[in-house]
């Protein structure tokens, strides 16, 4: 049985992959390319919304009926949704104006947000929110941000709070060094261990255990990335952080 450092064993998860040998790429150069991906309005998530009649116009009416796989989703705004890397998403916000989508905190933020959770986070976030943005860009549906009331433009609702979130996951049984850092689309949820080495980012899923029968949050682990650092590369070099859940889910089937 694979054991992992999350405070007991969870025979559904598979074992983290080795720390990739980073070599220069240093934490002050992941913060430099996570800012440069989360100011751009194209590629702050992994897709982008691009109006449908501006590539009908530039690329021909065809373009959006070839065979592809970068197409998430049509909105009912006249917009399709593109995955972050496709062309029409770099052209149509070429000129677009740079800048985060909410702005970086400062440190005294942080440690109140600390005070709430009972625990330090580690330096690599604390400098993810203190010098690219406070959430609102990232793997998935983004990264929830640190602070209460930030609501994106023509939104209806705010945006989440990792620390209100956490604070509710407390009370439905989800360990206290477990910090909600996204949803990962229906029950997934992406987690950043606070105590383990490295402090792995876990994926859980929020149904995936039953109670009843005698089990626990950590029944329903899905996945884990060896460390913070390594799930931040994979996104800030334009990865997708599903492809290694994926990958080992394959590799086991």
């Amino acid at each position: 049985m694979t054991y992992l450092p999350y405070d007991r064993p969870a025979t559904r998860c598979r074992e983290p992959l080795p720390e990739p040998n980073t070599g220069e790429r240093d934490d002050n150069t992941l913060i430099e390319r996570l800012r440069a991906r989360a100011w751009d309005p194209g590629r702050r998530f992994d897709a982008a919304d691009v109006p449908v009649a501006w590539i009908t116009e530039r690329y021909g009416s065809e373009r959006l009926d070839q065979d592809r796989d970068d197409i998430v989703s049509y909105g009912s705004n006249g917009t399709v949704q593109l995955k972050a890397g496709a062309e029409e998403v770099a052209v149509y916000y070429a000129d677009a104006s740079r800048g985060p989508l909410f702005p970086p905190i400062a440190p005294a933020e942080v440690e109140k947000a600390e005070r709430r959770i009972g625990r330090p986070l580690p330096e690599l976030l604390r400098r993810v929110y203190t010098e690219v943005a406070d959430g609102g860009f990232g793997p998935d549906s983004g990264l929830a941000s640190l602070t209460e009331g930030n609501r994106p433009l023509g939104h209806l609702y705010d945006w989440p709070c990792a620390v209100s979130v956490y604070e509710r996951n407390r009370t439905q049984g989800v360990p206290a060094s477990w910090l909600h850092l996204a949803y990962g689309g229906c029950t997934m949820e992406w987690h950043l261990s606070l105590t383990a080495i490295d402090n792995p980012v876990l994926l859980y899923d929020a149904d995936g255990w039953e109670p009843t029968w005698g089990e626990d949050p950590h029944d329903g682990l899905r996945h884990a990335s060896s460390s913070l650092r390594r799930w931040l590369w994979s996104w800030a070099d334009g990865g997708d952080v599903w492809n290694e859940v994926l990958n080992r889910r394959s590799a086991y089937e």
